[in-house]
């Protein structure tokens, strides 16, 4: 009987015990996150602190992906950053997209429009993940901007890690509380980003059933003071 008594109180011993690491072991992962997300928030304070205009909300690049039997288009927010400027025109700029909120504006709710920014997004089943953009790997997309000439912006696009120098004609209005930046339509090469999904570039048995490896963006960008 001793011997049950003792073996029961080594159990719960035992038990008690385990239960308390499980709990440290929440806390700290807890305290982590917390501290983590602090870290970027702090991050994003700093680097915008270096701007004189603050990128504003409504600032969006409007996409359009097309194949042989016919094409999406939608949009994705460009949600932090900021610009300087000198002499009525921008002379620096740094924006972050954010790519977990890409849409489909070509298509109705429950007529496919999940489906594709499930799939654009990478968010849906797991083996098509990376066909696209990777959202949970990579969830923002960068732009620097390092040169305006008063008809081309020049910058560095980083998507999915891969940074690529770009540039296009835009057309930027300077004021003393804000700046707009409006770009025309340009191209870029999505391979070049390892968005390789239906590329004929990338495989050689498609056919027609490809998808263009170049794709239309317009940046329409918004930054106050």
């Amino acid at each position: 009987m001793k011997k049950i008594i003792l073996n029961a109180l080594v159990i719960s011993t035992l038990t008690l015990a385990s239960c308390n690491n499980t709990n440290t072991q929440q806390k700290a992962e807890m305290t982590t996150e917390t501290e983590q997300m602090q870290m970027e928030t702090e991050k994003v304070q700093k680097e915008e602190a270096k701007f004189a205009y603050t990128v504003a909300p409504t600032s969006v690049i409007e996409w359009v992906g097309t194949k042989p039997t016919g094409k999406h288009n939608g949009t994705v927010n460009v949600t932090e950053g900021g610009v300087n400027t000198d002499n009525q025109t921008i002379t620096s700029g740094k924006f972050i997209i954010d790519m977990n909120t890409i849409t489909v504006s070509d298509l109705a709710a429950g007529d496919g429009k999940e489906d594709l920014e499930e799939h654009l997004k990478g968010t849906g089943k797991e083996e098509a993940e990376d066909h696209f953009f990777n959202v949970k790997k990579f969830p923002t997309a960068t732009f620097e901007l390092k040169s305006f000439d008063g008809t081309n912006i020049v910058g560095d696009l980083t998507i999915k890690g891969i940074t690529k120098e770009v540039s296009f004609p835009a057309t930027v209005t300077v004021t003393d509380t804000e700046v707009n930046i409006e770009s025309k339509a340009f191209k870029i090469n999505r391979v070049d980003f390892g968005v390789n999904y239906a590329s004929k570039s990338v495989f050689g048995d498609l056919k027609d059933k490809f998808i263009n490896d170049e794709m239309e963006l317009v940046v329409k960008a918004k930054a106050t003071k």
